[in-house]
């Protein structure tokens, strides 16, 4: 038998295990990009319920211990990821209603729900995913029971289907076995079911200090294209529903379906909480409203955080609270961000006010961004962003300034941000310059040269770590073993309209290095004109502007 005690503690050592080993889980993110990191995600979920466990008595009954626990799992839920967690849960805690302790049927018949419940919520059920380790561990428990068994020794053939099904999730989608990995999820369900085992067998609740992060089996990262993301958004947001709301849970996921796709719908006593990817989050939202109350909201920009994985970990300083605000002292005024000596100089240089320091690793967020624009003595100030990753951030500025206008410019990349400053004209009036700049930015391309983090194939090229990658306006077409062939590769086809090309170089590389490289392009296009800036930027080797 099973007891509430044994669960208690059992949940409380899973959440353990799983923070443990939630950098593995990270790690086997592959496609198209994840929502937030999985194992993160289903850390802070099981995390939410070791907080309300911790403070269950010891003869509390097993379906109060299984009712709080999955129901601080889907408060807390983070992601796809600890949603689909929690429904598991859920289904578990409905399973074991009514029940003091819970024998092997019992453990067998909850686990089959848990597993239900989850396939339920999610509108398109996809194989080798969380969905089929999970439904692995039920079937095994259930044809394992017989009056012979008990639950401990049932859920340990639960836990060892789990892991034989999630060693079989590459060969049900290729996206994994492109990679060479496991399903994310299915790992973090392990590693949970793993905690709980230890405890049902009579051990003790593993630490947090305890099984420190091994090499994960299959590791390897892919890279994929952001062309492969269908819609911008995650959205998630928690309702507490009216009394006299008609409307259902079914009704709001069969609107979420016609908008977007990974819908998930949890609807428990008083709240529902939704999950789903879409390129308008604010109808998402608008719909929630018509339920009752918005209890929780959090969107986030999966494209953005495709290009912080590819890259690597964002880490800021904290922002201030508390900006100097400096009082207009003239109409215009510029906001960029850049990273690297030489490009900060260049902005001050072109009369940009405030640099915010940041890029493609390090995002700034929308209260650095504010700073900088309330530090900038000007009427209207104008933001340059230069990274698809730094837009929304910096739009959210708009309706946070009241004594004063700001205007962000799209800018994607620091050459677009340098034409359009080149473009401004203290003369005109806000609209034309806006008008003005995005013309100039628009026009032009930028090609990017980085080293490869790990060994990946995409496209039809087998990249090795440490080969540099060239990437035409954001998007992988060559690896070389050399930073300039690299370049010179990817500059064929959008050199050839080109009349100039600005070499920016980054502190890992030689101006003697950028020199040559100027050189054979000038060999190549002759009709270009062709200059080095050093940039000092990180990340990339080379960032070359063509207009």
């Amino acid at each position: 038998m099973i007891t509430g005690s044994m669960l208690r503690d059992s949940l409380i050592s899973a959440a353990n295990n799983i923070s443990n080993y939630k950098n593995a889980v990270n790690a086997l993110n592959v496609f198209p990009v994840p929502d937030g990191d999985t194992g993160s995600n289903m850390s802070m979920t099981m995390a939410a319920a070791k907080k309300v466990l911790e403070t269950i008595p010891d003869d509390a009954p097993i379906d109060s211990v299984a009712d709080k626990a999955a129901a601080a799992m889907l408060r807390g839920a983070r992601g796809n990821s600890g949603v689909i967690l929690s429904l598991i849960f859920r289904g578990i805690a409905e399973g074991l209603a009514g029940c003091d302790t819970a024998n092997s049927a019992t453990l067998a018949i909850a686990l089959d729900l848990g597993s239900a419940r989850a396939y339920k919520a999610v509108s398109n059920p996809t194989e080798g995913t969380i969905l089929t380790v999970i439904k692995s561990a039920a079937n095994a428990a259930r044809e394992q029971v017989n009056s012979e068994t008990n639950a401990a020794e049932t859920f340990e053939v639960a836990y060892q289907a789990a892991t034989e099904a999630l060693a079989k999730t590459p060969e049900l989608l290729h996206t994994l076995k492109r990679a060479k990995v496991v399903d994310a999820g299915g790992q973090g369900l392990c590693y949970i079911f793993a905690g709980m085992l230890r405890v049902f067998c009579g051990g003790s609740i593993i630490s947090c200090e305890e099984n420190t992060e091994e090499e994960t089996p299959m590791t390897g990262l892919n890279f994929f294209s952001e062309d492969e993301i269908l819609y911008t958004y995650c959205s998630e947001f928690i309702v507490r529903k009216s009394e006299n709301c008609p409307l259902t849970a079914d009704d709001l996921r069969s609107f979420l379906l016609t908008i977007g796709d990974c819908v998930v719908v949890v609807e428990d006593d008083d709240i529902i909480k939704v999950h789903t990817h879409s390129n308008a989050p604010g109808a998402i939202l608008t719909k929630g409203l018509e339920y009752g109350e918005l209890l929780t909201v959090k969107i986030e920009n999966m494209k953005q955080q495709h290009r912080n994985a590819f890259w690597g970990a964002n880490t800021n300083e904290a922002s201030k609270e508390n900006p100097t605000i400096a009082e207009p002292k003239k109409k215009y005024g510029f906001v960029s961000v850049a990273a690297g000596e030489g490009f900060e100089s260049l902005f001050s240089e072109l009369g940009v006010d405030a640099i915010v320091s940041g890029g493609q690793t390090m995002n700034p967020s929308t209260q650095d961004i504010l700073n900088a624009i309330q530090r900038v003595p000007a009427e209207i100030v104008f933001v340059l962003p230069n990274n698809k990753n730094i837009l929304m951030a910096a739009n959210q500025c708009i309706s946070l300034v009241s004594d004063k206008t700001v205007a962000v410019l799209e800018t994607k990349s620091v050459p677009q941000g340098i034409s359009a400053v080149l473009s401004f004209d203290p003369n005109m009036e806000k609209e034309e310059n806006i008008k003005n700049m995005t013309k100039a930015f628009s026009a032009v391309h930028t090609v990017s040269v980085t080293t490869a983090a790990r060994d990946s194939s995409v496209f039809g090229l087998n990249i090795k770590k440490g080969q540099y990658l060239g990437l035409e306006d954001g998007k992988i077409t060559v690896a070389e073993n050399d930073p300039n062939d690299a370049a010179s590769r990817a500059l064929r086809k959008l050199a050839k309209r080109s009349g100039i090309l600005t070499i920016y170089y980054g502190d890992s590389i030689t101006e003697q290095k950028a020199e040559s490289l100027a050189s054979s392009l000038r060999e190549k296009f002759t009709g270009a004109e062709i200059v080095t800036v050093n940039g000092g930027q990180p990340v990339y080797t080379y960032l070359i502007s063509i207009e």
